[in-house]
């Protein structure tokens, strides 16, 4: 066995193999503790506290989109704040078997998934085709407001922004237009709560100004209007009160779960397992070709 001096110059053994491994094994805890550090939650035995609230205080005062608002952000919203994200979550629930999310939820349970399957399938479907226009539609009110932070009046910083979005993502602007409202009956009532919470000071009311200014940009350029829809309107929402692009379409997740449960649990309820909630003759069109043989086209 080797052996080293220690400072007063005597021979010294090296460390035994259990000192060894319990200070390999504190390296790694120290490490594992590093990764899994976290701000949101601290759990102990008996003991419980979501951002330093012990949750039995929170438990009973503190409304579904307060917590939301706690778990991501750190902080209590104040009650208008809340109220408002509240009335976004609400709208945006559900949208009939012909939002695909929702009729994926139909399709999954009918094939016989459980529940939390099917919400996994759908809520797998809200990616950026269905479920990212309000994150889109954010990132477009942002970077107008960076445009008017940079001294641009808000009508040309409007129009260079709705321009510069289209040049790098196709004529397709988010949030505004809907392929099924002319005007989307969601819409005007959370304005109006909008405009009261600016009214009152609690929200500033500057993204709400953009986007109206890009449905009067998008009604003098196609001279016929194109009001907002309700991504349009909750991505005002949720910028007004501070969330960050990604989170909008996190949060509309969120909202839309409660209609994807909704559906995959009425299904359910029918018992049906055939493959999917629609006829089982649906009218479709064909466009291969037609019907031909191997030996008749020298394959196998």
């Amino acid at each position: 066995m080797s052996t080293t001096n220690d400072a007063a110059g005597k021979p010294s053994s090296p460390p035994s193999p259990v000192a060894q491994n319990t200070a390999q094994n504190a390296g790694l805890a120290a490490l594992c503790a590093d990764y899994w550090r976290t701000s949101i939650i601290d759990i102990h035995p008996g003991s419980i506290a979501v951002r330093g609230y012990p949750i039995q205080e929170l438990i009973g005062r503190v409304s579904f989109p307060q917590m939301i608002w706690l778990m991501l952000r750190g902080e209590l919203p104040g009650d208008s704040e809340a109220s408002l994200l509240e009335a976004a979550l609400v709208a945006s629930v559900d949208h009939g078997p012909h939002a695909p999310s929702i009729a994926i939820s139909r399709m999954a349970t009918s094939c016989g998934l459980p529940l939390n399957g099917a919400m996994a399938s759908a809520l797998n479907a809200l990616d950026d085709v269905h479920g990212g226009a309000g994150q889109q539609a954010v990132e477009l009110y942002e970077a107008i407001a960076a445009r008017i932070d940079a001294g641009s009046e808000l009508e040309a910083a409007v129009e260079a922004g709705v321009d510069a979005f289209i040049a790098a993502h196709g004529k397709y602007l988010p949030g505004f237009g809907h392929r099924f409202h002319p005007v989307d009956p969601r819409a005007g009532r959370l304005l109006e709560l909008v405009d009261a919470r600016v009214e009152a000071g609690i929200i500033g009311g500057r993204y709400a100004r953009i986007a109206r200014g890009i449905e009067a940009l998008l009604k003098k350029r196609k001279d016929k209007p194109v009001p907002m829809n309700i991504d349009g309107v909750t991505a005002v929402i949720y910028a007004e009160l501070g969330f960050a692009p990604e989170l909008a379409r996190g949060v509309f997740c969120l909202s839309r779960a409660v209609g994807i449960l909704a559906h995959a649990w009425e299904q359910r309820g029918r018992g049906e397992r055939n493959k999917g909630p629609m006829p089982r003759q649906i009218p479709y069109a064909y466009t291969g070709p037609g019907e031909r043989h191997l030996e008749e086209s020298g394959g196998v």
